[in-house]
């Protein structure tokens, strides 16, 4: 059986790891590099099998997707080493999105050492069709479904728009279900978190955080594609507004 690659998750805390070093790579003996491989090897993202190969995430191979990460930093000047894609995209995260990435980062530290991510299902829709899962990492998309699917936070978002006298649609496309369906659709939405929740932090959800969205628009609120991951409802409205510019007639 051979080691698995390098998901998003495990090179999320490696890039971090880097970050935090000036953009330097980390020697096999370094503790950080040591705790890091000890972290990896615990995840719940590989078959047991795979996680008990001896060189499984290793010192050694933490130490050299560290490198990975310097070598092919831009800004270096010499000779690079050579990556899969997964990487090259997360290098360009941490370049062009540094603060949010080390915050997904903390976000799945802090859900590792608190057990939550242990404890949470596989979600249906934390790996895209083609195979990609988010550049933040796939436990935190599994989290945050596992959250949105939440029935008291739906039944709490759903009495708050109702109690304003606001239809029940799409906050999107204006997608009715209770129009289009009659009484089957009545009172059905999905809730989706605007801002994700590493990058809103850990904090008691407000309704305001909350966006109504028909089944389509959830899905492309969370559609991923290499390099880039979740948007914000508004976002998406803006992307239906131009669609001849995306090249869809």
């Amino acid at each position: 059986m051979r080691i698995p690659a390098w998901t998003e998750d495990e090179l999320v805390l490696a890039g971090a790891l880097v970050v935090k070093n000036g953009w330097r790579e980390l020697r096999t003996g370094d503790p950080e590099v040591q705790e890091l491989s000890h972290l990896l090897r615990s995840l719940p993202l590989h078959a047991p099998e795979a996680r008990s190969l001896p060189g499984f995430r290793s010192p050694d191979s933490v130490s050299r997707k560290t490198t990975d990460f310097m070598t092919n930093h831009p800004p270096y000047a010499g000779k690079a080493t050579r990556c899969g894609k997964p990487t090259l995209l997360m290098i360009q995260a941490f370049t062009e999105r540094e603060t949010e990435m080390c915050l997904a980062a903390e976000a799945l530290k802090d859900a590792i050492g608190s057990g939550e991510l242990y404890r949470i299902r596989p979600q249906p829709d934390e790996v895209d069709e083609t195979g990609t899962s988010a550049i933040e990492g796939r436990l935190l998309v599994r989290r945050a479904l596992a959250r949105e699917r939440d029935p008291k936070l739906r039944a709490r978002k759903i009495g708050h728009v109702r109690g304003q006298g606001l239809p029940l649609q799409c906050e999107v496309c204006a997608f009715d279900f209770a129009r289009a369906y009659g009484d089957l659709g009545d009172g059905y939405i999905e809730v989706h978190h605007i801002t994700p929740l590493h990058v809103s932090g850990v904090r008691e959800t407000k309704l305001d955080d909350l966006a109504c969205l028909c089944a389509n628009c959830h899905r492309m609120c969370h559609r991923v594609r290499p390099g880039e991951s979740w948007r914000p409802p508004d976002a998406l409205r803006e992307r239906m507004r131009r669609p001849a510019e995306e090249g869809v007639h």
